[in-house]
């Protein structure tokens, strides 16, 4: 009797599980989403400046994928752009982030989709602050936040280091 050997999970360089997620877990994680978040997260749209919970946020901690929890960026990396929404200058994890061109509106710009389940978070800029120069320009309703000392969700049940404390 053969076996077929079960593919080992794709990890980051922080050492995140990246598979995505389940059809089944995929539902779940989009099963409680309203009209508004369904639009900005799945169907890419960008909330009204200005109105989001964490753009004038200045807690400690970790800002991770509103979906599945993969965490995306520290709080220590964000900053006032002005712009209206929560911006960064450097990810956890750039494997963490997956890059896609957005040709819409008549411009072309750079969309931000979590890596993992492919949420829409926002836009990257190249008008950030050093050492980068880059401004991450994401949707509060694409992001949830966990404060410093906090276990991060574990949504997936992927194990550690999700659901442990991110140092």
């Amino acid at each position: 009797m053969t076996s077929t050997p079960v593919a080992a999970p794709h990890r980051s360089k922080a050492g995140f599980d990246l598979s995505p997620p389940s059809p089944e877990q995929y539902s779940a994680l989009v099963a409680d989403l309203d009209d508004e978040e369904r639009r900005i997260l799945l169907d890419h749209g960008t909330e009204r400046p200005f109105c989001g919970i964490f753009n004038e946020a200045k807690g400690k901690g970790t800002y991770g994928c509103r979906l599945c929890g993969l965490p995306l960026f520290k709080s220590g990396t964000k900053f006032e752009s002005g712009t209206g929404w929560p911006s960064f200058f450097d990810p956890i994890d750039r494997d963490h982030l997956a890059f896609v061109t957005d040709q819409g509106y008549g411009m072309v710009r750079t969309e931000i989709r979590c890596a993992r389940c492919e949420g829409h978070l926002g836009h990257v800029f190249d008008d950030g602050p050093p050492p980068t120069g880059e401004r991450y320009c994401m949707n509060s309703v694409s992001l949830r936040f966990v404060a410093e000392g906090d276990p991060l969700p574990d949504a997936l049940g992927r194990g550690a280091p999700e659901g442990e404390r991110l140092v």
